[in-house]
C-alpha cells in the first residue's frame, strides 16, 4: 500500500471527507464516483479511486480500483526481416496499446535478427529483467528453451506467438496447430491441381521455426496418405526474405519447368509471386501460402495466389492480453489456450 501524506490517523474510520482531501476534489464528487453516477471526468474518477484504494476504502476486487493500478509492462519480441505478417503484428501491438490498457498492460515491441537463437535468448533474458511478462516468436533451439525455463522459474510468464518452443516453462502458446495447417495446405494444392500425376515444391522460412517444420510434416503427411500421385520435388529455405524467395522460386521453375504447385510455408510471399509472374507461370502454378497481408491480398485478387492460410492478428493479441491479465490477477489456468482458428482466405471471401 502506498504511503499517503496527510492520511488519517491509524484506527480511525476512513470517510469520503478523507478521500476528497487526498484526491483534491469535493465530497460531492467523491460520492458521485463511488456510486457510479455520471458527470465526472475520467481523469478525476481515476484520481478519486486511486485515493480510495490507497486509503483502503475500496479493495482490489473493485474493478475501478484495479483500473488505477500501474500498467504492467509486457515485452513483445519478434523477428525483423521480410516477413510482412510479423511486421504487421508488431505494428498492431503498438497501435493497440490504448486498447491493451483495459487489460492493465503496457506493451513494447522489439524486433531482433531472425533465426539467431543466441540473440533471441539474450533478448529474452534482458527483457525479463524489466517486464512483467515476455511474449515472443520462438526458435526451436536448446539455448532458447533454457532461457525460457530460467525466466519462468524466476516467476515471469513467457508466452509464444505463431511458432512455439518445446519448453516446460512456457506459459502459453497463441498460434495455429501447424501440423493441421500444413495438411490444409496440401489438401488445397491437391484440390486445385487438376492433372495427375503432378509435381509440387515447398519454400520454408527456416525449419528452425517449429511452426515451419510442423507445417512441412503435415503437408507431406496428407500427400502421402491421400494423394500419392503428387510428387514433392523440393524444399528450399528462403529465410522469410522476398529477394531470396524470388531466387529460390526461379531456381525451382528452372529445374522443374513442369512444376504444378508451390507451398510457401513462411513469409516472403512477394518474392514467390514476382518470380511466378516474371516466368509467366502465375496462372498455371497453384500457389498456397501463409499470412493475409497487403501483398498476399493483391495476389489473391489477381489470381497469382489461390489460397492464404492465416490467423487473425488482432484476435491473437487480445487473447494473449486476456491471459496475462488473468495471471496478474491470480487466475491460473489448468490448461493452456486452444490453438488459434485456422482461417483460409480465397479471393471470393477476402475480409
Amino acid at each position: 500500500m502506498s504511503v499517503i501524506l496527510d492520511s488519517p490517523p491509524l484506527g480511525r474510520r476512513i470517510t469520503i471527507v478523507d478521500i476528497a482531501r487526498i484526491a483534491d476534489v469535493s465530497t460531492a464528487t467523491v460520492d458521485r464516483v463511488l456510486n457510479g453516477r455520471s458527470g465526472v471526468k475520467p481523469a478525476t474518477i481515476k484520481r478519486v479511486m486511486k485515493a480510495a484504494a490507497e486509503l483502503g476504502y475500496v479493495d482490489e476486487s473493485d474493478k475501478r480500483a484495479r483500473d488505477v493500478r500501474p500498467l504492467s509492462p509486457v515485452s513483445f519480441i519478434l523477428p525483423k526481416g521480410g516477413n510482412r505478417y510479423i511486421a504487421m503484428l508488431g505494428r498492431m501491438v503498438q497501435e493497440m496499446a490504448p486498447q491493451l490498457e483495459r487489460f492493465s498492460l503496457k506493451p513494447s515491441v522489439e524486433h531482433i535478427g531472425s533465426f539467431n537463437p543466441d540473440l533471441l535468448a539474450k533478448a529474452l533474458q534482458r527483457h525479463a529483467k524489466t517486464a512483467d511478462a515476455v511474449v515472443f516468436m520462438a526458435i526451436e533451439h536448446p539455448i532458447v528453451r533454457e532461457a525460457v525455463n530460467r525466466i519462468s522459474a524466476a516467476g515471469t510468464p513467457v508466452v509464444t506467438l505463431i511458432s512455439d518452443v518445446a519448453s516446460p516453462g512456457r506459459t502459453a502458446y497463441f498460434g495455429l496447430d501447424n501440423r493441421a495447417a500444413g495438411r490444409m495446405a496440401g489438401y488445397l494444392l491437391a484440390r486445385f491441381i487438376s492433372k495427375r500425376p503432378a509435381k509440387v515444391a515447398m519454400i520454408a522460412g527456416s525449419l528452425s521455426y517449429r511452426a515451419h517444420g510442423e507445417r512441412e510434416m503435415g503437408f507431406l503427411d496428407i500427400l502421402q496418405e491421400l494423394y500419392p500421385d503428387i510428387e514433392v520435388v523440393g524444399l528450399r529455405e528462403g529465410q522469410d526474405e522476398e529477394a531470396l524467395n524470388y531466387r529460390q522460386m526461379r531456381t525451382l521453375l528452372a529445374h522443374h519447368p513442369d512444376l504444378d504447385g508451390i507451398y510457401n510455408i513462411g513469409g516472403g510471399a512477394s518474392g514467390v509471386g514476382r518470380a511466378l509472374k516474371d516466368a509467366r507461370r502465375e496462372q498455371d502454378v497453384v500457389f498456397v501460402g501463409h499470412g493475409l497481408t497487403g501483398d498476399t491480398r493483391e495476389f489473391l485478387l489477381d489470381g497469382t495466389m489461390d489460397a492464404v492460410i492465416t490467423q487473425n492478428a488482432e484476435d491473437t493479441i487480445i487473447k494473449c492480453a486476456s491471459l496475462l491479465q488473468d495471471l496478474r490477477e491470480g487466475r491460473r489456468l489448468e490448461n493452456g489456450p486452444d490453438p488459434m482458428r485456422i482461417e483460409v482466405i480465397f479471393r471470393e471471401n477476402l475480409p
